[in-house]
């Protein structure tokens, strides 16, 4: 039997990475990514749907996409699908998340009115990838 479990999205930061550290030091980034899909609704009026995704990325990538990344710059996401369970702190309720643990991370573009370099902050996240576990 065979399976694969791969995920690949272009969207748009929804806000700043936020970073964690785990008990042994391993940097953890956090954000949201929003990907848009047309349709049309019972009027035929076409409309757009948002979906938002939330991404987790460790090690170096994480530093790198910390450093480099923010709320509404357009990215390119390459990962699995990853779902963990927890308890909520107040009621103890289960609940599950399922979120792309990303291997690869690209910027595709600047927000408006940034001008930023994006091949020398592709080639930092490029060359940190080379080095992350997932």
């Amino acid at each position: 039997m065979m399976s694969l479990n791969k995920v690949m999205i272009i969207g748009r930061l929804g806000r700043d990475p936020e970073i964690r550290y785990t008990a042994i030091g391993l940097p953890v980034v956090s954000f949201s990514v929003a990907t848009e899909e047309p349709y049309f609704d019972k009027n035929g009026q076409r409309r757009e749907r948002t979906e938002w995704h939330r991404v987790v990325v460790v090690a170096k990538l994480a530093l790198v996409c910390q450093e480099h990344l923010k709320k509404g710059r357009q990215i390119y996401v390459e990962g699995r699908l990853h779902t963990s369970e927890f308890e909520t702190k107040i009621t103890g309720r289960k609940l599950r998340r399922t979120e792309i643990a990303a291997s690869h991370v690209q910027l595709l573009g600047t927000p408006v009115g940034e001008p930023t370099e994006v091949r020398g902050a592709n080639e930092a996240i490029e060359s940190a990838e080379t080095n992350n576990p997932l």
